[in-house]
């Protein structure tokens, strides 16, 4: 199985694909960034996220995709610039007709490292480990992805044994 994790941003996309292999390990297939330039405008920079995921999912042909839910605390205007990236990267997953599943931050902090507030050196350093990596996935967007992808290949399999 092939899950697609990611991480949106309008700036930054961080973006992580892991597969899991017939004896349960995992395996990270790829990671990086989408990034758009702060003065192009708002429609160009969603265009370009959209485009960037659609040449993933054809590149790549995942099984599943998983996005991070939004999180923010009182600025509510990157709150909604976020929102914006994140519809268009669901409007890609969905037009690929991928299941998708989407997971809290504190979700995918407790899948990963045991406890929902993790520092994110911890949460960083767990993905590392568990995609057996020499070094830790940079930049953050990606480790973030790499452990939302990670998170869902978990659930998936926890919830085909609970079936």
């Amino acid at each position: 199985m092939l899950v697609l994790g990611l991480d949106p941003g309008t700036a930054t996309t961080g973006y992580g694909l892991v597969r899991q292999l017939g004896d349960g390990s995992l395996e990270a297939v790829a990671f990086g960034v989408i990034t758009t330039k702060p003065v192009d405008s708002m429609p160009d920079r969603l265009k370009q996220i959209y485009l960037g995921i659609s040449a993933l999912l054809d590149r790549y042909q995942p099984d599943a995709a998983a996005v991070e839910q939004l999180f923010f605390g009182k600025n509510i205007t990157t709150a909604i610039t976020v929102a914006q990236g994140r519809g268009v990267i669901l409007l890609a997953l969905a037009n690929a007709g991928l299941p998708i599943r989407e997971y809290k931050p504190s979700q995918i902090k407790q899948a990963i490292a045991g406890y929902g507030n993790a520092p994110k050196p911890q949460m960083q350093d767990m993905v590392r480990a568990l995609l057996g990596l020499e070094d830790i996935p940079r930049p953050d967007d990606a480790a973030d992805a790499l452990a939302v992808a990670i998170t869902d290949i978990h659930s998936s399999q926890y919830e085909r044994l609970m079936d």
